[in-house]
């Protein structure tokens, strides 16, 4: 064997390997916490779809024109980082 592959084995032996699960209590409040912040993420994204179509119908009523897709557009990009946000971290962690 080569001084390498001895100084990576004696290295290795030594590496902990900890658990991915967090303590019963701890796990429990994450999720509450979680849960809230999801819920008022998705809340934010209802309420800026209902303001951008308001603002829409109103400059339209107007006759002014306005960037209010582009608005749109964030809104509902940003809904959906708030509805892909535990699937996506869940698959790049596991």
């Amino acid at each position: 064997m080569s001084m390498r592959s001895i100084a990576v084995r004696l290295l290795a032996d030594g590496v902990p390997d900890p658990q991915m699960h967090a303590p019963g209590q701890l796990e429990s409040k994450v999720n509450v916490v979680l849960g809230i912040a999801a819920w008022a993420g998705t809340a934010a994204g209802v309420a800026g779809v209902l303001v951008t179509g308001s603002m829409m119908a109103i400059s339209f009523k107007r006759g002014e024109h306005s960037e209010h897709m582009g608005r749109l557009g964030m809104v509902l990009c940003g809904c959906v980082l708030v509805a892909t946000a535990g699937p996506l971290i869940s698959f790049v962690f596991q």
